[in-house]
């Protein structure tokens, strides 16, 4: 009956979108957010939603293009000195911010090097209690040299800390805008973005404007962006998006639901073939890595964990299951298998070769268990697995596969609050966990597994310690050259997948529909939307 219901709404759906006048919409780009925009203030630019909008409104000293490659955004150059400690920048002179009443005349005024050190210096105020400010703990110092030139000195060399600054939290606003603005700056958002804020109602629409002051320019010396606005809608049922995409009322939609999953796409991934004629699909690497994890502290007093202590009954578990097959069969294809680590693909560190990761492989699965004393998993008792709804049926999937080698699995729901309380607090002794990097760098992965960062302190769910680990993370974070660092990188994957504290299960993937009348919708692996140089025809 639901699936009669879905047919024909889509029937309903391509008779109006025959029959619907024609409207000239070719400079003005759609797409829908679903979870809303709590805050146009970058700072608090914590989650997808209000990081996509940020995007268009604020620019950071520097950007990552479509390769993850730091490239120039404000600055147009800088150099790197002190070994690593200091980052010199030097600032574009061809930057404005946009027109506001904060400014005199409302007309918006030169970006200057003050500019960028009070945004970052506020971004770390601690009255601010931004949620970002952790990304400039280990500034030392922020100093100007003169108008365009401006130094950030760090406590210690971080290799990755250009990746930082590209992150939103980093974006660089009018200090005249949170003076005139105060609390309310989140709503009134003044940077030096491809766009500016137009209207914003609440729970209904927003409207970004193209910035006719913005600096870059195309290969053709042509002023970007192309598009004269962004019309950004709030519909939160997913599938009633979908109709409206599907109607033509939206350019573009990101990620797959359930609900429409099936209707879009074919068992191996692809688009189906009714659409081809219409739809263009987009799809990289996403830097995601989602996985099962266990909770190693020696003072943990689960019953299960004086199993899960035991590396060869967790390494017995990473062999039992086909995760080729999982994603086929539950995913559409979506993802690839995580058989090569933690270190997901779309980072350069990634190793496709690898051979530290795990594959099915049930004999080893058995010989495993058959050494840890539990031969066909005789003597282990039901073990739990704590998850969410939405990733049930992967781990009831697990859990059917493990009990063909003799790990029992007893799959619990929690809500995700819940869930994510237990794993801070050491009450799960396995559970469902994904890292989504907030820098591209395989350090951010890595930081997992670093003692130093067990939680409360930082994201160590597992509490996994390794004297050797923590040695090459550190060694990792201040060396200068990639080639040694990325070898410290896979040096420290393989010991963590030897130790398995995590059960990796597959490294995600960002779709993307849109019509074939869209041009210059590219993205990375950071899933940024970016809107620069899209195009309608």
């Amino acid at each position: 009956m639901k699936k009669a219901f879905i047919v024909f709404l889509l029937l309903l759906v391509f008779g109006a979108c025959e029959n619907a006048p024609k409207r000239d919409l070719s400079t003005v780009f759609r797409y829908n957010e679903s979870a809303g925009v709590s805050s146009l203030d970058p700072a608090f630019a914590r989650n997808q939603a209000n990081i996509w909008v940020c995007h268009q409104l604020f620019s950071n000293l520097v950007r990552m293009n479509d390769n993850l490659e730091v490239e120039p955004d404000l600055a147009k150059s800088w150099s790197i000195l002190d070994s690593g400690r200091s980052y010199r920048f030097v600032l574009r002179d061809e930057v404005y911010f946009h027109d506001d009443p904060c400014f005199p005349n409302s007309k918006g005024r030169q970006l200057v090097a003050s500019d960028v050190k009070w945004s970052l210096e506020r971004l770390r105020d601690p009255d601010l209690a931004a949620p970002g400010a952790w990304v400039l703990n280990n500034v030392e110092e922020i100093s100007l040299e003169s108008d365009s030139i401006i130094e950030i000195r760090l406590k210690e060399a971080f290799a990755p800390f250009l990746g930082i600054l590209s992150m939103k939290y980093c974006s660089i606003i009018a200090p005249e805008a949170a003076d005139y603005y105060g609390s309310n700056l989140g709503e009134h958002p003044v940077g030096t973005g491809p766009f500016y804020l137009k209207l914003w109602l609440t729970n209904d629409r927003m409207v970004l404007r193209r910035n006719p002051h913005y600096f870059e320019k195309d290969e053709q010396g042509r002023t970007i962006p192309y598009l004269e606005s962004v019309l950004i809608s709030f519909i939160s049922d997913k599938q009633s998006a979908f109709l409206e995409f599907l109607k033509g009322n939206l350019d573009f939609i990101s990620g797959i639901d359930a609900s429409y999953k099936d209707e879009l796409l074919d068992q191996e991934g692809e688009l189906r073939a009714k659409y081809h004629h219409r739809l263009n699909l987009y799809r990289q690497a996403f830097l995601n890595t989602e996985y099962l994890a266990f909770y190693l502290d020696s003072s943990a007093s689960h019953p299960d964990s004086r199993y899960w202590a035991n590396p060869l009954i967790r390494q017995a578990l990473n062999y039992s299951f086909d995760r080729r097959k999982m994603l086929r069969y539950l995913r559409n294809n979506i993802g690839s298998p995580a058989e090569q680590g933690m270190v997901p693909k779309g980072l350069p560190t990634y190793d496709s070769a690898a051979r530290y990761g795990y594959h099915y492989n049930p004999q080893k699965a058995d010989s495993l268990l058959r050494e840890a004393g539990y031969p066909n998993g005789k003597g282990l008792p039901e073990l739990s697995l704590q998850t969410n709804s939405s990733y049930l049926d992967l781990c009831e999937y697990i859990q059917g596969e493990a009990a063909k080698v003799g790990i029992r699995l007893k799959v619990e729901l929690n809500p995700p609050s819940t869930l994510r309380q237990a794993m801070a607090t050491g009450k799960s002794p396995f559970f469902r966990a994904s890292w989504i990097a907030d820098y591209p760098d395989a350090e951010n992965y890595l930081s997992l597994f670093y003692s130093a960062n067990h939680t409360p302190e930082g994201p160590n769910y597992s509490h996994f310690s390794n004297q050797q680990f923590d040695s090459w993370y550190e060694a990792a974070r201040t060396e200068s050259s990639d080639s040694r660092r990325r070898e410290l990188y896979r040096k420290m994957d393989s010991l963590v997948m030897k130790a398995a504290p995590v059960v990796p299960l597959y490294y995600d993937q960002v779709l993307r529909f849109y019509p074939k009348s869209i041009s210059g919708l590219s993205g990375n692996a950071l899933n940024l939307l970016d809107l620069r140089r899209v195009q309608k025809h």
